[in-house]
Protein backbone atom coordinates (compact mmCIF):
# COMPACT_ATOMS: atom_id res chain seq x y z
CA UNK A 1 0.00 0.00 0.00
CA UNK A 2 2.87 2.93 0.93
CA UNK A 3 4.60 2.00 -2.77
CA UNK A 4 1.15 2.49 -3.96
CA UNK A 5 0.58 5.62 -2.23
CA UNK A 6 4.10 6.79 -3.06
CA UNK A 7 2.86 6.60 -6.59
CA UNK A 8 -0.25 8.19 -6.78
CA UNK A 9 1.06 10.92 -4.61
CA UNK A 10 4.48 11.64 -7.58
CA UNK A 11 1.23 11.44 -10.10
CA UNK A 12 -0.33 13.97 -8.51
CA UNK A 13 3.05 16.34 -7.25
CA UNK A 14 3.55 16.13 -10.92
CA UNK A 15 0.20 17.20 -12.03
CA UNK A 16 0.60 20.44 -9.80
CA UNK A 17 3.99 21.00 -10.93
CA UNK A 18 2.55 21.06 -14.84
CA UNK A 19 -0.39 23.28 -14.12
CA UNK A 20 2.34 25.63 -12.75
CA UNK A 21 1.01 25.81 -8.76
CA UNK A 22 3.16 27.51 -5.92
CA UNK A 23 4.04 25.10 -3.35
CA UNK A 24 2.86 27.48 -0.54
CA UNK A 25 -0.75 27.32 -2.11
CA UNK A 26 -2.87 26.67 1.61
CA UNK A 27 -6.16 25.35 -0.24
CA UNK A 28 -4.06 22.50 -2.28
CA UNK A 29 -2.14 21.52 0.51
CA UNK A 30 1.05 19.04 0.24
CA UNK A 31 -0.69 16.18 1.50
CA UNK A 32 -3.73 16.21 -0.97
CA UNK A 33 -3.52 14.31 -3.99
CA UNK A 34 -4.49 16.12 -6.98
CA UNK A 35 -5.89 13.82 -9.62
CA UNK A 36 -6.38 14.97 -13.23
CA UNK A 37 -9.46 17.27 -12.97
CA UNK A 38 -12.46 15.29 -14.27
CA UNK A 39 -14.30 17.94 -15.60
CA UNK A 40 -13.63 22.33 -16.84
CA UNK A 41 -15.86 23.86 -14.97
CA UNK A 42 -18.46 23.75 -11.54
CA UNK A 43 -19.62 20.56 -11.12
CA UNK A 44 -23.49 20.29 -10.21
CA UNK A 45 -23.87 16.32 -9.21
CA UNK A 46 -22.17 13.03 -8.68
CA UNK A 47 -22.74 9.88 -7.59
CA UNK A 48 -21.42 5.97 -7.24
CA UNK A 49 -21.93 3.30 -10.36
CA UNK A 50 -19.55 0.94 -8.04
CA UNK A 51 -17.37 0.82 -5.16
CA UNK A 52 -14.42 2.43 -6.86
CA UNK A 53 -16.26 4.16 -10.10
CA UNK A 54 -18.35 7.16 -9.56
CA UNK A 55 -20.09 9.16 -12.40
CA UNK A 56 -20.46 13.42 -12.35
CA UNK A 57 -21.53 15.82 -14.42
CA UNK A 58 -21.40 19.76 -14.69
CA UNK A 59 -21.43 23.30 -16.74
CA UNK A 60 -19.04 21.44 -19.77
CA UNK A 61 -22.34 19.26 -20.95
CA UNK A 62 -20.11 15.80 -20.18
CA UNK A 63 -21.36 13.09 -18.02
CA UNK A 64 -17.43 11.65 -16.57
CA UNK A 65 -17.12 7.46 -15.05
CA UNK A 66 -14.29 8.35 -13.20
CA UNK A 67 -11.91 5.89 -11.06
CA UNK A 68 -11.03 7.86 -7.96
CA UNK A 69 -9.32 5.06 -6.02
CA UNK A 70 -6.48 5.35 -9.02
CA UNK A 71 -7.11 9.02 -9.88
CA UNK A 72 -8.14 8.56 -14.12
CA UNK A 73 -11.30 9.11 -16.40
CA UNK A 74 -12.27 5.97 -17.23
CA UNK A 75 -15.23 7.33 -20.08
CA UNK A 76 -16.57 10.52 -21.08
CA UNK A 77 -20.17 11.03 -22.62
CA UNK A 78 -20.89 13.59 -24.37
CA UNK A 79 -24.48 14.05 -25.55
CA UNK A 80 -25.72 17.16 -24.08
CA UNK A 81 -25.72 20.53 -25.45
CA UNK A 82 -26.60 22.10 -22.05
CA UNK A 83 -24.86 21.55 -18.68
CA UNK A 84 -25.58 18.31 -16.85
CA UNK A 85 -27.81 19.05 -13.91
CA UNK A 86 -28.00 15.22 -12.26
CA UNK A 87 -26.43 11.83 -12.67
CA UNK A 88 -28.27 8.38 -11.41
CA UNK A 89 -26.77 4.54 -11.57
CA UNK A 90 -29.26 2.33 -11.41
CA UNK A 91 -27.82 -0.22 -8.30
CA UNK A 92 -26.03 -3.48 -9.99
CA UNK A 93 -25.89 -2.16 -13.46
CA UNK A 94 -23.32 0.11 -15.95
CA UNK A 95 -26.38 2.04 -16.82
CA UNK A 96 -26.23 5.59 -16.39
CA UNK A 97 -29.08 8.67 -16.81
CA UNK A 98 -28.08 12.42 -16.80
CA UNK A 99 -30.23 15.06 -16.95
CA UNK A 100 -29.59 18.66 -18.78
CA UNK A 101 -30.29 22.38 -19.16
CA UNK A 102 -31.21 21.18 -22.69
CA UNK A 103 -34.67 19.70 -21.49
CA UNK A 104 -33.29 15.93 -21.93
CA UNK A 105 -32.51 12.53 -20.23
CA UNK A 106 -30.05 10.26 -21.95
CA UNK A 107 -28.90 6.79 -20.58
CA UNK A 108 -25.70 5.56 -21.22
CA UNK A 109 -24.09 2.33 -20.90
CA UNK A 110 -20.55 1.92 -19.85
CA UNK A 111 -19.95 -1.29 -21.72
CA UNK A 112 -21.96 -0.30 -24.87
CA UNK A 113 -19.70 2.53 -26.53
CA UNK A 114 -19.89 6.23 -25.93
CA UNK A 115 -23.19 6.61 -27.96
CA UNK A 116 -26.75 7.11 -25.74
CA UNK A 117 -28.62 3.68 -25.60
CA UNK A 118 -31.75 5.57 -25.15
CA UNK A 119 -32.83 9.61 -25.10
CA UNK A 120 -36.53 10.50 -23.18
CA UNK A 121 -37.51 13.91 -24.65
CA UNK A 122 -40.32 15.93 -23.81
CA UNK A 123 -39.96 18.12 -21.01
CA UNK A 124 -40.12 22.25 -21.70
CA UNK A 125 -37.43 23.29 -19.25
CA UNK A 126 -34.27 22.09 -17.53
CA UNK A 127 -34.50 18.69 -16.15
CA UNK A 128 -33.65 18.63 -12.65
CA UNK A 129 -35.23 15.62 -11.15
CA UNK A 130 -34.41 11.63 -12.28
CA UNK A 131 -35.11 8.36 -10.53
CA UNK A 132 -35.27 4.61 -11.27
CA UNK A 133 -38.19 2.31 -10.20
CA UNK A 134 -36.79 -0.51 -8.04
CA UNK A 135 -37.19 -3.16 -10.82
CA UNK A 136 -35.18 -0.88 -12.95
CA UNK A 137 -38.32 -0.33 -15.64
CA UNK A 138 -39.31 2.93 -15.21
CA UNK A 139 -37.67 6.46 -15.05
CA UNK A 140 -39.35 9.48 -13.53
CA UNK A 141 -38.25 13.17 -14.71
CA UNK A 142 -39.11 16.22 -13.04
CA UNK A 143 -38.76 19.72 -14.65
CA UNK A 144 -39.23 23.60 -13.72
CA UNK A 145 -41.92 23.08 -16.32
CA UNK A 146 -43.94 22.02 -13.99
CA UNK A 147 -44.30 18.67 -14.75
CA UNK A 148 -43.63 15.21 -13.35
CA UNK A 149 -43.31 12.41 -15.64
CA UNK A 150 -43.26 8.75 -15.73
CA UNK A 151 -41.19 6.68 -18.80
CA UNK A 152 -40.76 3.11 -19.92
CA UNK A 153 -37.13 3.14 -19.95
CA UNK A 154 -36.81 0.08 -22.75
CA UNK A 155 -39.08 1.85 -24.95
CA UNK A 156 -38.08 5.52 -23.90
CA UNK A 157 -42.47 5.98 -23.93
CA UNK A 158 -44.17 8.63 -21.48
CA UNK A 159 -46.62 6.89 -19.74
CA UNK A 160 -47.82 9.36 -17.42
CA UNK A 161 -47.71 13.02 -17.40
CA UNK A 162 -48.81 15.13 -14.59
CA UNK A 163 -48.63 18.90 -13.92
CA UNK A 164 -48.85 20.89 -11.01
CA UNK A 165 -49.14 24.98 -11.62
CA UNK A 166 -46.05 26.39 -9.86
CA UNK A 167 -44.59 22.83 -9.19
CA UNK A 168 -41.02 23.71 -10.12
CA UNK A 169 -39.30 20.47 -9.32
CA UNK A 170 -35.95 20.19 -7.91
CA UNK A 171 -35.01 17.08 -6.90
CA UNK A 172 -37.16 13.63 -7.43
CA UNK A 173 -36.28 10.02 -4.83
CA UNK A 174 -37.78 7.01 -5.25
CA UNK A 175 -38.85 5.53 -2.17
CA UNK A 176 -36.80 2.30 -1.72
CA UNK A 177 -39.07 -1.44 -2.32
CA UNK A 178 -42.38 0.49 -3.18
CA UNK A 179 -44.83 2.75 -5.91
CA UNK A 180 -44.00 6.03 -3.96
CA UNK A 181 -42.02 9.26 -5.29
CA UNK A 182 -41.02 11.92 -3.87
CA UNK A 183 -40.33 15.24 -5.25
CA UNK A 184 -39.11 19.16 -4.05
CA UNK A 185 -40.09 22.16 -5.18
CA UNK A 186 -39.36 25.93 -5.89
CA UNK A 187 -43.09 26.60 -4.14
CA UNK A 188 -41.97 25.00 -0.97
CA UNK A 189 -43.58 21.95 -0.92
CA UNK A 190 -42.95 18.36 -0.72
CA UNK A 191 -45.00 15.78 -2.65
CA UNK A 192 -45.27 11.84 -2.86
CA UNK A 193 -46.54 10.56 -5.61
CA UNK A 194 -48.62 6.92 -6.28
CA UNK A 195 -46.72 5.59 -9.46
CA UNK A 196 -49.60 3.23 -10.47
CA UNK A 197 -51.71 6.05 -10.80
CA UNK A 198 -49.57 9.09 -10.96
CA UNK A 199 -51.35 11.06 -8.47
CA UNK A 200 -50.11 12.81 -5.39
CA UNK A 201 -51.03 10.91 -2.79
CA UNK A 202 -49.37 13.65 -0.04
CA UNK A 203 -48.34 17.04 0.36
CA UNK A 204 -45.97 18.17 3.35
CA UNK A 205 -46.29 21.62 4.56
CA UNK A 206 -44.93 24.11 2.65
CA UNK A 207 -41.49 25.21 4.30
CA UNK A 208 -40.79 28.90 4.65
CA UNK A 209 -37.92 28.18 1.45
CA UNK A 210 -37.55 27.12 -1.73
CA UNK A 211 -36.88 22.87 -0.98
CA UNK A 212 -33.73 22.39 -3.04
CA UNK A 213 -32.82 18.44 -2.40
CA UNK A 214 -34.33 15.37 -0.59
CA UNK A 215 -32.95 11.62 0.25
CA UNK A 216 -35.09 8.60 1.63
CA UNK A 217 -33.59 6.45 4.25
CA UNK A 218 -32.76 2.66 3.21
CA UNK A 219 -35.65 1.06 4.97
CA UNK A 220 -38.24 3.75 3.16
CA UNK A 221 -39.38 5.23 6.93
CA UNK A 222 -37.57 8.69 6.42
CA UNK A 223 -37.28 11.75 3.63
CA UNK A 224 -34.46 14.45 4.49
CA UNK A 225 -35.14 17.35 2.16
CA UNK A 226 -32.78 20.79 2.55
CA UNK A 227 -34.04 24.73 2.03
CA UNK A 228 -32.39 27.54 0.41
CA UNK A 229 -31.71 30.95 2.18
CA UNK A 230 -29.02 33.63 3.52
CA UNK A 231 -27.39 34.48 6.47
CA UNK A 232 -28.42 31.35 8.34
CA UNK A 233 -32.06 31.60 7.92
CA UNK A 234 -33.44 29.13 6.24
CA UNK A 235 -30.70 27.16 5.19
CA UNK A 236 -31.76 23.92 7.29
CA UNK A 237 -32.26 20.18 6.83
CA UNK A 238 -35.74 18.34 7.84
CA UNK A 239 -35.95 14.69 8.46
CA UNK A 240 -39.58 13.79 7.42
CA UNK A 241 -41.36 10.47 8.96
CA UNK A 242 -42.57 8.86 5.67
CA UNK A 243 -45.14 6.76 7.76
CA UNK A 244 -46.82 9.48 9.58
CA UNK A 245 -46.88 12.08 6.33
CA UNK A 246 -45.91 15.63 6.79
CA UNK A 247 -44.85 14.90 10.49
CA UNK A 248 -41.45 16.96 10.90
CA UNK A 249 -38.64 14.75 13.53
CA UNK A 250 -36.06 17.04 13.73
CA UNK A 251 -33.95 20.11 11.92
CA UNK A 252 -30.40 20.09 11.05
CA UNK A 253 -29.09 24.06 11.76
CA UNK A 254 -26.08 25.66 11.12
CA UNK A 255 -24.72 26.39 7.43
CA UNK A 256 -24.97 30.37 6.38
CA UNK A 257 -26.07 29.81 3.35
CA UNK A 258 -27.97 27.65 1.19
CA UNK A 259 -28.12 23.78 1.66
CA UNK A 260 -28.03 22.29 -1.47
CA UNK A 261 -27.67 18.46 -1.15
CA UNK A 262 -28.74 16.41 2.09
CA UNK A 263 -28.10 12.30 2.27
CA UNK A 264 -28.47 9.26 4.79
CA UNK A 265 -25.16 8.13 5.75
CA UNK A 266 -24.25 4.72 5.52
CA UNK A 267 -24.44 3.00 8.97
CA UNK A 268 -21.02 3.11 10.72
CA UNK A 269 -20.75 -0.01 12.67
CA UNK A 270 -21.81 -0.08 16.02
CA UNK A 271 -23.16 3.84 15.40
CA UNK A 272 -26.58 5.65 15.07
CA UNK A 273 -27.65 7.02 12.07
CA UNK A 274 -26.27 10.09 10.28
CA UNK A 275 -27.28 13.19 7.63
CA UNK A 276 -24.56 14.60 5.66
CA UNK A 277 -25.37 18.24 4.43
CA UNK A 278 -23.68 20.06 1.75
CA UNK A 279 -23.71 24.38 1.34
CA UNK A 280 -23.70 27.46 -0.91
CA UNK A 281 -21.48 28.03 2.20
CA UNK A 282 -18.61 25.76 1.24
CA UNK A 283 -18.49 23.34 4.11
CA UNK A 284 -19.86 19.85 4.28
CA UNK A 285 -21.38 19.26 7.91
CA UNK A 286 -22.65 15.60 9.59
CA UNK A 287 -25.02 15.41 11.83
CA UNK A 288 -26.65 12.52 14.33
CA UNK A 289 -30.19 12.23 12.57
CA UNK A 290 -32.18 11.66 15.42
CA UNK A 291 -30.89 14.29 17.76
CA UNK A 292 -29.58 16.88 15.09
CA UNK A 293 -26.32 17.58 16.82
CA UNK A 294 -23.17 18.26 14.31
CA UNK A 295 -20.83 16.05 14.84
CA UNK A 296 -18.12 17.84 12.39
CA UNK A 297 -17.69 20.32 9.73
CA UNK A 298 -15.51 20.61 6.79
CA UNK A 299 -14.78 23.90 5.34
CA UNK A 300 -13.75 24.25 1.86
CA UNK A 301 -12.98 27.35 1.31
CA UNK A 302 -12.43 29.08 -1.72
CA UNK A 303 -14.28 25.47 -3.55
CA UNK A 304 -17.61 27.60 -3.91
CA UNK A 305 -21.22 25.71 -3.46
CA UNK A 306 -20.79 22.42 -2.51
CA UNK A 307 -23.81 20.93 -4.55
CA UNK A 308 -23.42 17.50 -4.52
CA UNK A 309 -23.11 14.35 -1.94
CA UNK A 310 -22.48 10.14 -2.62
CA UNK A 311 -21.26 8.41 0.27
CA UNK A 312 -19.35 5.24 -0.72
CA UNK A 313 -19.53 4.09 2.97
CA UNK A 314 -19.64 5.29 6.69
CA UNK A 315 -15.88 6.60 6.13
CA UNK A 316 -15.70 8.32 2.76
CA UNK A 317 -18.27 10.17 0.80
CA UNK A 318 -17.22 12.42 -2.76
CA UNK A 319 -18.42 16.32 -2.74
CA UNK A 320 -18.86 18.28 -6.44
CA UNK A 321 -17.90 21.91 -6.20
CA UNK A 322 -18.59 24.82 -8.39
CA UNK A 323 -14.72 25.88 -8.20
CA UNK A 324 -12.33 23.51 -7.23
CA UNK A 325 -13.68 19.83 -8.67
CA UNK A 326 -14.77 16.71 -7.05
CA UNK A 327 -13.40 16.31 -3.41
CA UNK A 328 -12.92 13.38 -1.69
CA UNK A 329 -13.61 13.06 1.88
CA UNK A 330 -12.33 10.99 4.78
CA UNK A 331 -14.56 10.55 7.77
CA UNK A 332 -12.56 9.73 10.76
CA UNK A 333 -15.20 7.89 13.45
CA UNK A 334 -12.63 7.69 15.95
CA UNK A 335 -13.28 10.48 18.69
CA UNK A 336 -16.68 9.79 18.07
CA UNK A 337 -16.30 6.40 19.13
CA UNK A 338 -14.38 7.62 22.27
CA UNK A 339 -16.79 9.33 23.42
CA UNK A 340 -19.37 6.96 23.48
CA UNK A 341 -23.16 7.80 24.43
CA UNK A 342 -22.22 11.04 25.09
CA UNK A 343 -20.53 11.12 21.77
CA UNK A 344 -22.96 14.35 20.89
CA UNK A 345 -22.39 16.08 23.41
CA UNK A 346 -19.21 18.07 22.18
CA UNK A 347 -21.59 19.40 19.11
CA UNK A 348 -18.79 20.44 15.98
CA UNK A 349 -15.75 18.73 15.81
CA UNK A 350 -16.73 15.06 17.42
CA UNK A 351 -15.89 13.82 13.74
CA UNK A 352 -12.68 13.88 12.14
CA UNK A 353 -13.14 15.10 8.17
CA UNK A 354 -10.58 15.88 5.89
CA UNK A 355 -9.63 15.75 1.76
CA UNK A 356 -7.83 13.19 0.58
CA UNK A 357 -7.76 13.60 -2.99
CA UNK A 358 -9.21 15.94 -5.53
CA UNK A 359 -10.21 15.59 -8.87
Amino acid sequence: MGKLQSKFRKRSELYRASQGEKADNTYYDSQILQYEPAHHGSINTVTHLSPDLCVSGGSDQVVVVYDWKQGQVCQSFQGHNREVTKVLCYPGSTWIFSASRDKTVLMWDLNQGDEPIQEFCGHELVVNGIAISPDGRKLCTGSRDNWMCLWDIESAKCEHRHNISRNLVTHVCWVPASFSVVQTSEDKTIRVWDSRTWQVTNTFPAKQYIQTHCDVSPNGHYLVSSSNGFGGQGCEATLWDLRQPGCKVVEYRGHLQTTACCIFLPVFPGGSGQIATSSHDSSVKIWDQNTAVCLGTLSLDGAGPLVSLAPNDSTSLLCASFNAGLQHIQVDHGSLQAQGSGAGSGGAGSLDMRVVARF
